[in-house]
C-alpha cells in the first residue's frame, strides 16, 4: 500500500503458473480464494489457467502495490514454503523460530499449517517488513 518498489516476481511468477492449474501463482500474488478455487476446479478446468498466462503482469503490479517491501523478500520466503515448507524454513527465514521449529517436527503441523501459511504468507511477510521499518523509524 505505501510502496512502489517490486515486493514480487514475474519470473518466480511464471515458473509458478506452470503447476498454476493447483493455484500457486494466485496465493503468491495474493489472491487466496481464487488461489482456492483454482486448487478445486484444477485451474477452472484449465481454462483459467491459460488466460492467466496473459494476467500475470497485471497480478504482479497490483502485488507491489498492495505488499510492504523490506528484509523479507517475499519470493524467497515463497520458494522456501513451496519447497520446504513442512519443514518450517520458510518461517525460520522470517525470524520465527518457535513456529519453524514447530513445524519442522510436525512436518507443517502435519500439513494443516503449510495449507494455512500457503494462505497467509504474503500478509506474513508484509507484517514482518512493516515491523521492520516501524522500527527502523524509531531509531
Amino acid at each position: 500500500m505505501n510502496n512502489t518498489s517490486s515486493t514480487h516476481s514475474k519470473t518466480i511468477g511464471y515458473l509458478l503458473w506452470i503447476f498454476g492449474f493447483f493455484g500457486a501463482h494466485r496465493f503468491y500474488y495474493g489472491r487466496r480464494v481464487s488461489g482456492i478455487i483454482w486448487m478445486l476446479t484444477f485451474g477452472l478446468f484449465l481454462v483459467g489457467w491459460i488466460v492467466d498466462l496473459f494476467l500475470i503482469p497485471k497480478m504482479d503490479r497490483e502485488a507491489d502495490l498492495k505488499f510492504t517491501s523490506g528484509p523479507i523478500d517475499y519470493s524467497v520466503a515463497w520458494v522456501l514454503q513451496t519447497f520446504l515448507g513442512i519443514f518450517g524454513i520458510h518461517r525460520f527465514y522470517m525470524g520465527k523460530w518457535v513456529t519453524g521449529i514447530i513445524w519442522a517436527l510436525t512436518g507443517g503441523l502435519v500439513g494443516i499449517g503449510y495449507a494455512w501459511d500457503y494462505c497467509t504468507l504474503n500478509q506474513q511477510v508484509d507484517e514482518r517488513n512493516r515491523e521492520y521499518l516501524s522500527l527502523n523509524e524509531v531509531a
